[in-house]
């Protein structure tokens, strides 16, 4: 009897037992299955768009459960005041932040070195580089003062991040300092990153397993066979970037100008008005994420105001000559930057001028045109017009038939009634004629 219930009691325990495995693997089979990873890519100039999309990016990657968050880069730099907040946001979330630079020729170059070396992992893509990070004035020249102090600012920064994250502060100052830039490997071999994969599969796989320390707490990743899921640029986003296109701004801009033009020299047609002002504040929102060079926004600018000036003023064309020149140098001054990305393209600039000068161009020959020509309606209009006497005209008296009008007229010869005569001027409310 007592052997029969040991045999049912440790039966029943098996099967407890039995079922808290199956439980358990359950519980790790349904783990792994929801093992998620966000990605974002960012394309381009670090600028406000681009910090705003990673801020929610990784409010998004944290309310949906993923293990972490993977910023795909590849960037010829940007804003400083937008990396910061990238960078800011980094060292708050509360999941992993993996800064890939990727694909192959990709680059994390001056901007990109400062988000890329704050990531809780740091990878590269063979064929990509990274550094580059001297700082660069945005909208005006630096003296030699005020750069330096931009440099010592964003060395000591660096460093803090390099430092932070454990990584080469010697490196990374001297990024900023010496511009040296380096490949992937160099990167690798010198402790500015940790790790080279050839794409985000292999990289998932490469941090399986490792233990980050984030704002918060310390996570384990569990990255091997996790969905990708991956956080595409809403419209505003895209068309927000898009405008920031250096060619695009100044399209913007051009148009703006064109559209208050033609609203200040036919008031009231309002189409232009409105969408030149709309052009107008896009464009200068474009702006303030571009390298500017004000002194050729502003030649650019008086470029428009002799425009209108030549519509009040009879210049002959020389205010329209000097407005396409204003416009023709600062289109060429704009936009200040060594990088190519950031630079006017000459493809927009010409066209754009050559519109302006064959358009201004026309302006002006019509307005000539129209200086030189004979009136044809008012007092003026009636100067060549051929009438008929019908009273003898004298040199103070006689009338003339003219257009269905009977007008007091004058001549210096004697002209008998109903001969054909001719208008030669207008003297007040007379008119002086000869014979036809």
């Amino acid at each position: 009897m007592k052997t029969k219930l040991f045999t049912s009691i440790l039966i029943i325990a098996s099967l407890f037992f039995v079922s808290g495995i199956s439980l358990s693997a359950e519980k790790q089979n349904e783990k792994k299955k929801r093992s998620k990873v966000t990605v974002v890519t960012i394309d381009g100039v670090i600028n406000p768009v681009a910090a705003e999309h990673i801020h929610r990016s990784i409010k998004k990657a944290l309310s949906n459960g993923s293990e972490a968050l993977i910023v795909e880069i590849d960037t010829p730099g940007g804003l400083d005041t937008s990396m910061r907040l990238i960078v800011k946001d980094i060292f708050a979330s509360e999941i992993p932040v993996i800064v890939f630079v990727s694909p192959s020729g990709a680059r994390a170059a001056s901007a990109g070195v400062f988000i890329t070396m704050s990531a809780h992992i740091a990878a590269m893509a063979p064929g990509t580089n990274i550094g580059a990070a001297h700082p660069v004035a945005v909208g005006e020249k630096m003296d030699k003062v005020t750069s330096d102090k931009a440099a010592n600012d964003a060395a000591a920064y660096i460093k803090s991040i390099a430092e932070s994250r454990q990584r080469n502060i010697e490196w990374a100052e001297s990024a900023v300092r010496k511009s040296v830039s380096i490949t992937e490997a160099e990167a690798l071999k010198l402790n500015v990153i940790d790790m080279v994969q050839n794409d985000l599969k292999s990289l998932l796989a490469a941090i399986d397993g490792k233990k980050v320390k984030t704002a918060f707490r310390e996570v384990t990743l569990e990255t091997a066979s996790a969905e990708v899921d991956r956080i595409e640029m809403g419209f505003r986003h895209k068309l927000l970037d898009f405008i920031s296109n250096p060619n695009v701004a100044y399209i913007l801009m051009m148009i703006g100008f064109y559209g208050l033009f033609f609203e200040l020299t036919n008031p009231g047609s309002l189409v232009p008005g409105i969408l030149g002002g709309i052009s107008l504040v896009l464009a200068f929102y474009a702006f303030q994420t571009l390298p500017v060079n004000y002194a050729g926004l502003l030649l650019i600018v008086i470029g428009l105001i002799l425009f209108i000036l030549e519509i009040k003023v009879t210049s002959y064309g020389l205010l329209s000559l000097g407005g396409i020149g204003c416009v023709i140098l600062g289109s060429i001054m704009l936009i200040d930057s060594p990088d190519p990305l950031m630079k006017l393209s000459l493809s927009v600039v010409v066209p754009a001028a050559a519109v302006t000068a064959v358009f201004f161009g026309l302006t002006i020959k019509l307005a000539f045109k129209a200086f030189k020509s004979q009136p044809v309606t008012g007092v003026e209009g009636l100067a060549g017009i051929h009438g008929t006497a019908i009273s003898n005209i004298e040199e103070d008296k006689g009338q003339i038939m003219i257009q269905g009008e009977i007008w007091s007229a004058y001549s210096d010869e004697p002209i008998p009634t109903g001969a054909k005569v001719v208008v030669e001027s207008v003297d007040g409310l007379r008119v002086k004629v000869k014979k036809a």
